[in-house]
């Protein structure tokens, strides 16, 4: 059978003008795995609420970095994409889960070329229901609908691989070699505590306490918080960081329901307070900057730390189109299809 591969992304507005965000924002919340709330509360919040208010702030943000060739993500996915495509024999293609590039397009440019067996790849390290459950649910009711001779297999969450730990922490390293820093925070996506809740597999692990996500259980299969916490442990012990001079955070949090804690923002608030005068920020929940990274954590974040007596703020940037996390990735998909060869 030919294989071919399908990398998936989150998605970004066309522009950054208001029209084009909030057609995207749309799209995007009203994903029943991004606000998990009935149709008719989800609709009325994002539609009566939300799309009336949010697209023109957000339209601002997505200004102040939007590149000349386009969307960052957008940008970034490609050339991670065309780098991939020069180290595999298999026709690669690339998708986002919301806006023009979608999932189905790229199913369909892969059954174009032949391609009977497809090797889903979400382009995030961590499980989580707003990323890549909805990823993987919706490839499979396409597969259904329009492609049911077309064979699917997902990669699961890769956060505690030892091969990308590595590559993880030589990233790191080499950006915050000769930086000043004091302490170092790991910030990860935000998402409500009711999500971790929904996706424990045991249905009476997750406490979002302090023990929970370090005592051994099948939850931690799909639990965000484990493996969020879990990835910042390990790149810790491998970089030698010292204990108490890193920590892990939780950002971009929406409405009123309590979501994952620390919050990155009044993390940031209450290091600058402390006295921590150099703080660098990593941000290992995305392999490609964008709007998140470049706006809300590289822009508003030094702003916050500054304002509280700061001095040096350094991002290190995601690991986009890495020479390493290309030759790792492409790794991964060559004994995927090797393995199916062979058996």
């Amino acid at each position: 059978m030919k294989k071919g591969i399908l990398l998936v992304n989150l998605g970004s507005p066309e522009s950054p003008e208001p029209k084009d965000v909030k057609k995207y924002l749309g799209e995007f919340l009203m994903d029943e795995r991004v606000i998990d709330i009935p149709y008719i509360a989800r609709a009325a919040l994002v539609k009566g609420i939300i799309l009336k208010t949010r697209p023109k702030a957000s339209a601002a943000a997505y200004k102040k970095i939007w590149w000349e060739e386009g969307s960052p993500l957008i940008v970034l996915s490609e050339r991670l994409q065309n780098k991939i495509q020069k180290q595999v024999e298999y026709p690669v293609a690339l998708a986002m889960r919301y806006g023009s590039m979608t999932i189905k397009k790229g199913l369909q440019e892969l059954v174009d070329k032949g391609v009977e067996e497809v090797l889903l790849f979400p382009l995030y390290p961590q499980f989580a229901m707003a990323t890549t459950e909805t990823i993987t649910v919706l490839a499979e009711e396409l597969r259904q609908e329009f492609f049911p001779s077309l064979k699917i297999e997902s990669v699961p969450a890769f956060y505690n691989k030892a091969d990308y730990i590595e590559v993880l922490s030589n990233s790191i390293k080499r950006h915050l070699e000769g930086k000043k820093y004091d302490h170092v925070l790991f910030s990860y996506h935000g998402v409500p505590e009711r999500h971790i809740r929904k996706s424990d597999v045991t249905q009476s692990h997750c406490k979002i306490d302090k023990s929970c996500c370090v005592t051994p259980s099948k939850a931690h299969e799909y639990c965000y918080k484990h493996q969020c916490l879990e990835v910042t442990r390990l790149v810790g012990e491998r970089l030698q960081f010292k204990k108490g001079a890193f920590s892990t955070s939780f950002q971009s949090r929406l409405g009123f329901d309590p979501w994952l804690q620390p919050y990155t923002d009044r993390t940031i608030e209450r290091l600058g307070k402390n006295g921590v005068e150099n703080m660098a920020i990593i941000t290992p929940a995305f392999v490609s900057d964008c709007l998140e990274t470049l706006e809300e954590i590289a822009m508003e974040g030094q702003e916050i730390f500054h304002e509280m007596g700061g001095k040096d703020f350094t991002t290190v940037p995601c690991l986009n189109d890495d020479d390493e996390f290309v030759a790792l990735l492409s790794k991964w998909i060559n004994t995927w299809a090797e393995s199916k060869i062979t058996a």
